[in-house]
C-alpha cells in the first residue's frame, strides 16, 4: 500500500501503480467518489481477475475512465446533446453511459453494445490514465453487494491479499457515482450516486 498525495503528484508512486497496470496488475486508486478497483482495460486478464475479487455478473458492464472528451469520443458514440451534457458535467462524480464503439473492449460492453465512461474530478486516476496511455478501469473497491470500503486500512484487509498494488489518500465518502443513460434522445438515471442530478430529473 502506497499514499498519494492527491496535491501533490510527484514521486514515485503513480509511476510504480503505472508499471503495475502496464504489467497487467490490478490496483486499488482513490477516485472523486470511492475508491476504485482497476486495471488496463486492453488487459483481458486483468478485468477478468477484477471481476473475481469482487464476484460481479459476468453479464454485469463495468466502466472506465477516459482523459478528456476526445479520448471518451473514441470509446463511444456521443451525439450533439450527450456532448453537451458531457461537456458541463465532467469532470464530475458521474458514470455516462453511451453507445460503444469498436474501439471499446467486448467484454466491457453490455449486451445492448453500451459503455459506462467516467472522467473524475480527480488528479490520481486522471495522472494514471496518462502515466498508461490507456484508460483504466473504474469499479467500487468492494465484494459485490456489500458496503462500499472507504478506509485504507480496510481496504488492506480485504482486498489487500488479491491486488498487487494499493494507492490510499485517507477515508473516501461512502456514495458511488451517479449513472446517467445517454443513450437514447433524453437522460436517464440509472443509478443515485454522488453529484447534483437536478437536471436529469427536470430532462427525465
Amino acid at each position: 500500500m502506497l499514499y498519494v498525495d492527491p496535491e501533490h503528484l510527484k514521486g514515485k508512486s503513480l509511476p510504480r501503480a503505472a508499471e503495475v497496470l502496464r504489467a497487467g496488475g490490478v490496483i486499488v486508486y482513490p477516485t472523486d467518489t470511492t475508491y476504485g478497483l482497476g486495471c488496463d482495460i486492453t488487459a483481458k486478464r486483468a478485468i477478468e481477475k477484477v471481476r473475481q475479487i469482487k464476484g460481479r455478473d459476468a453479464k454485469k458492464p463495468m466502466s472506465f475512465v477516459c482523459a478528456d472528451l476526445t479520448h471518451v469520443s473514441r470509446y463511444a458514440q456521443v451525439s450533439n446533446y450527450a456532448y453537451r451534457i458531457l461537456r458541463r458535467f465532467l469532470p464530475g462524480p458521474y458514470t455516462f453511459v453511451l453507445p460503444a464503439t469498436r474501439e471499446t473492449p467486448r467484454i466491457l460492453q453490455s449486451r445492448q453494445q453500451t459503455v459506462g465512461l467516467r472522467i473524475p474530478d480527480h488528479p490520481v486516476p486522471m495522472e494514471l490514465v496518462r502515466l498508461l496511455g490507456n484508460p483504466i478501469l473504474s469499479t467500487s473497491a468492494n465484494r459485490s453487494g456489500q458496503e462500499v470500503i472507504t478506509r485504507p486500512e480496510d481496504l488492506e484487509a480485504d482486498l489487500g491479499g488479491e491486488v498487487e498494488l494499493i494507492l490510499e489518500c485517507g477515508e473516501l465518502p461512502v456514495l458511488a457515482s451517479s449513472v446517467i443513460s445517454l443513450v437514447g434522445d433524453r437522460p436517464q438515471i440509472l443509478r443515485e450516486g454522488q453529484g447534483d442530478l437536478s437536471y436529469f430529473r427536470e430532462d427525465a
